[in-house]
């Protein structure tokens, strides 16, 4: 069984590339639609944003070193991470645990759930608990904050999808 891990330390970036997707996404398209209809949007716009990956990509899923079955993940990004949508008014700890098991079952460090159902998009940074330190991962977001908030000469210009993602880490942690 193949364990995908990154130490890229753009992998923050890739992230927040992926969430501006599905921000454009839901600010064109809204709330209301079935998650195959932002599947195949936010398709279009990481295309358009020239990320590499596969939609609907059969992943198999190990128990003890096992194949047990597959599973399809919506979206595997530039083979590091996962993206899990949904398309329902509230996203609730079972779906934020779904992702994370997902995640555990492909090996794979670094995953998102987005959620267009909302009035707002909703989106969760999950993570493989056994591959990632999530201590680490906060350490970098605040150092890309600094970075930008220094950058600007400014504080109060700070990204605010940096720290939207630094304060749902820390919660997560």
């Amino acid at each position: 069984m193949d364990t995908i891990l990154h130490t890229d330390s753009n992998i923050n970036e890739l992230t927040h590339k992926i969430i501006g997707c599905a921000m454009q996404v839901h600010r064109i398209l809204g709330n209301g639609f079935q998650e195959v209809i932002y599947q195949r949007a936010l398709a279009i716009e990481m295309r358009y944003a020239a990320l590499e990956f596969e939609r609907e990509k059969e992943m198999k899923i190990y128990y003890r070193d096992e194949e047990i079955g597959t599973r399809r993940v919506d979206f595997f990004v530039e083979n590091k991470i996962m993206v899990e949508l949904k398309a329902i008014e509230t996203l609730e700890d079972v779906h934020k645990a779904q992702a994370i098991n997902y995640c555990e079952a492909y090996n794979i460090a670094d995953g998102l759930l987005i959620n267009f159902g909302g009035k707002s998009l909703d989106f969760k940074r999950v993570y493989n608990k056994n591959l990632v330190n999530v201590s680490n991962t906060i350490r970098g977001l605040k150092d890309r904050q600094d970075s930008l908030q220094s950058k600007y000469n400014n504080p109060e210009n700070s990204n605010p999808l940096i720290q939207k993602s630094i304060n749902r880490v820390q919660t997560n942690e």
